[in-house]
């Protein structure tokens, strides 16, 4: 029998008194701005249910319009053109760290399934690895670490979640700051001792107001540990689609310690869903219509590089979720030759570097990069934005440059719906890939290979959303079929028959049930079943 945290003494490791009233003292001051932030989002989610559309903020037009750049870039982040990112158990650590990528996401968030046991030991790996202590034994082999590593960068969880095994004046901590004020509290000093430092990529925001929240707890972080002000560094995620009309709002806030921003393609299209959920004249087609150089994609990755390279720091690009197929030589060529031509268009963009889930996959967008990229980034280049060019590197100087930086999307452009159809295929694989990523979830794992991709909880929230806005909108198949709550159940009792017994499948069917026969859309999967899992881990 597997020995609990407890039982191994990592809990105290981690939960030292010390470090526990880091914890509490952060939470204190910030959880009731938290709290006010997320009343903040459900005001906003009225809104738009009763018809408003989002747009540029008219009182932070100066902001837009004034220039100014962000902090300058560690040396250690200047070149970040391959990122590989995953969960945070100590083997994946170990070989993301050596995979040869540039930098390495270690993620408490969508690629974690948030037990207990996982968060505090995924503390204690992020510390021996940031002290290069870290080894695994699988029984067949040994891992550690070699020479030439990623810089490491570390996601906690968003500010909707809490941590229910973590209590503070009689309430859950926020997850967001139980997972940076453990990481930061451990490893700090001993990061910038070795020449590095605690950088991060923030997840979920939908306002920069948010990112001024992140802001304040780095500088309250950073003076209570005697630390620099601006040593802590974080990527955000631009992956709702509010935050995409406030990507220079939230660069401003965060200023000091900006790394830049990140396409999180996945939860972007999960938000865009989300948010029109009560329009009709939002019906998204099947998810393999949904593609990064159409519509509101394209217009949303123009609009991020531009407004990073003019604020001087890194555009990244999206998520490669392709691995590798064993036994079939054809069928693994075309998935590479996929992801060549996903980074290559990322490349030609702006992009400043890219992500890819799995260490294989690190040669093939690294190729790509280093062909097309040859500096270490291109913030010093400027990209002709217009939609028949774009993409096209110019070499413009002067008050023409300044023009070319200037973007040409507009607010129509970043709500503009991709067209392509609805089908039956489309309802049976967003029932199968949520179920199953779901079902694995319940049983501890947050990144799972499925149909030779590398799902995570972006994806399976992609799968449920348009499962309910179908249903709820009756959007018809090609066929001319209504998609209703018939037809998803007929689908429903089919795929499981398909999909056999497995420990959590009945649980996982029954929480997508709720959630998509539903009248009322759900924010977040993980809330619901951080429940059934906080049960899961008491049995």
């Amino acid at each position: 029998m597997t020995q609990s945290i407890l039982e191994r003494g990592i809990e105290q490791e981690i939960l030292t008194p010390e470090a526990v009233r880091f914890v509490e003292m952060l939470h204190r001051e910030f959880n009731p701005w938290r709290e006010e932030l997320l009343a903040r989002r459900e005001e906003r989610k009225k809104h738009l249910d009763a018809g408003e559309l989002p747009d540029f903020l008219p009182d932070t037009r100066e902001i837009r319009e004034t220039d100014w750049t962000v902090a300058p870039i560690p040396k250690d982040l200047m070149d970040r053109r391959v990122e590989i990112t995953g969960p945070v158990d100590r083997k994946m650590i170990i070989n993301a760290l050596n995979s040869g990528a540039n930098v390495f996401m270690a993620d408490f968030e969508d690629a974690n399934s948030p037990t207990w046991a996982n968060c505090i030991e995924g503390q204690a790996n992020l510390r021996d690895a940031v002290r290069r202590t870290i080894t695994f034994d699988s029984g067949e082999k040994q891992y550690r670490l070699g020479e030439k590593t990623a810089t490491l960068l570390v996601r906690p969880r968003g500010w909707h979640l809490v941590e229910k095994h973590f209590v503070v004046d009689g309430k859950p901590v926020s997850a967001s700051i139980f997972d940076f004020a453990l990481y930061f509290f451990h490893n700090a000093k001993e990061l910038i001792a070795r020449g590095t430092g605690p950088y991060f990529y923030l997840p979920k925001m939908e306002s920069h107001l948010e990112a001024r929240l992140w802001n304040d707890v780095f500088v309250r972080a950073q003076r209570e540990l005697g630390i620099p002000n601006g040593t802590i560094r974080a990527t955000v995620l631009v992956e709702t689609i509010l935050a995409s009309f406030e990507m220079h709002e939230i660069l401003w806030e965060l200023r000091d310690h900006s790394a830049g921003l990140n396409c999180g393609r996945w939860d972007y299209i999960f938000s865009f869903i989300k948010k029109f959920r009560a329009r009709r004249d939002f019906i998204t087609p099947d998810r393999a219509h949904i593609t990064m150089d159409k519509a509101f994609l394209a217009a949303y990755v123009k609009l991020l590089i531009e407004t990073c390279h003019r604020r001087g720091v890194h555009a990244m690009g999206g998520m490669a979720a392709q691995i590798p197929i064993k036994n079939d030589e054809v069928a693994n060529a075309a998935a590479l030759d996929k992801v060549r031509a996903d980074k290559l268009r990322e490349v030609k963009a702006g992009h400043d570097g890219t992500w890819v889930a799995h260490p294989a996959l690190v040669p093939v967008a690294r190729e790509v990069f280093d062909e097309h990229m040859k500096g270490a980034n291109q913030i010093g280049s400027t990209f002709d934005l217009r939609p028949s060019t774009f993409g096209e590197v110019t070499s413009r100087g002067g008050a023409e440059a300044s023009e070319g930086r200037r973007s040409k999307v507009e607010g129509r452009d970043l709500l503009e719906l991709p067209q392509g159809p609805v089908t039956e295929k489309g309802v049976r694989q967003n029932f199968n890939v949520g179920v199953l990523y779901l079902e694995a979830w319940l049983g501890g794992s947050g990144a799972v290979p499925l149909y030779n991709l590398m799902e995570d909880a972006a994806t399976a929230e992609i799968s449920r959303t348009q499962l309910w806005q179908w249903i709820h909108h009756g959007a018809k198949l090609d066929d001319g079929r209504v998609v209703d709550a018939a037809l998803y159940r007929k689908i429903r009792d089919e795929e499981l028959a398909t999909i056999g017994d497995r420990p959590h499948i009945k649980t996982a069917a029954r929480i997508f049930d709720e959630l998509i026969l539903n009248d009322t859309l759900a924010d977040f999967l993980t809330i619901p079943a951080y429940e059934e899992l906080l049960k899961t881990e008491k049995n």
